[in-house]
């Protein structure tokens, strides 16, 4: 289900009715061995890591579709305030990371003047 997400606090036109809470979606993710062969050959190299970027991007869009279903479950038709944040598991040369997305979700309806 699409829903609004801003990183704002407010979305022009409407104003928020209820404030439901915060929402977040969690995922660790590690490089597959392809991944990690190809980004550790980039790293002595030099350059973009592209592996390592897909994963990272993969890893963002899935926390983010976790946090939307918490929104959802909560019977929010929006979320504000959307942050991202991440950190590494364990032990560094696992290469496992935690991306965290989190925001408010809100009941939102038309601001009629």
């Amino acid at each position: 289900m699409a829903i609004p997400v801003t990183t704002t606090f407010t979305i022009e036109g409407y104003r928020v009715r209820q404030y439901l809470g915060v929402v977040r979606g969690i995922i660790v993710r590690a490089p597959t061995i392809a991944q990690g062969i190809l980004g550790g050959l980039k790293t002595i190299v030099g350059g973009r890591i592209g592996a390592y970027t897909e994963m990272c991007e993969q890893a963002r869009q899935q926390a983010y579709d976790l946090m939307i279903d918490h929104a959802v479950a909560l019977g929010a038709n929006a979320v504000v305030g959307l942050r991202y944040d991440a950190s590494d598991i364990g032990r560094a040369s696992a290469g496992a990371t935690e991306v965290l997305c989190y925001g408010t979700a809100v009941i939102l309806e038309p601001d009629v003047p």
